[in-house]
């Protein structure tokens, strides 16, 4: 079960919950590491994981659906995060950093954590759309 808190599809901000894990991000255009002329964009994203449920979970994947402006769709998976599988108990949550780099001045980012709880049952976490983009856009 998963529910989305309501938010337009330009927002670089989403939040969902699945089975009791929150996922909350925010994403950033970073000029000082785009070249707009070489069809180059940077942009960093904030995750935060919080442990909502009653028993301990950790990530162990993610799997990233990145959209460029023209449609392009880029598939990204892998263990853990950051090079990180992090553990966490009830209440608590992790928070990290990353980026990506687009061909365009917007996109946009979705996807899921794969999840393990201490019994041995695997879950994915949905991580809700967010947006990608330069300042100044017209998107």
């Amino acid at each position: 079960m998963s529910e989305f808190k309501d938010q337009p599809l330009h927002a670089p901000t989403s939040e969902a919950i699945t089975n009791r894990v929150r996922v909350e991000v925010e994403s950033q255009y970073t000029p000082e590491h785009s070249e707009p002329f070489q069809s180059h964009w940077h942009f960093h994203y904030t995750v935060r994981i919080t442990n909502e449920g009653d028993e301990i979970v950790q990530l162990v994947s993610r799997h990233w659906i990145i959209t460029d402006a023209v449609g392009h769709t880029e598939e990204v998976r892998g263990a853990g995060v950051v090079g990180e599988q992090p553990v966490l108990a009830p209440g608590e949550a992790f928070q990290y950093t990353s980026g990506c780099h687009l061909k365009t001045s917007s996109g946009i980012m979705r996807g899921s954590y794969q999840m393990v709880t201490e019994g041995g049952d695997h879950f994915d976490v949905e991580i809700a759309p967010f947006a990608l983009h330069e300042p100044y856009t017209v998107h």
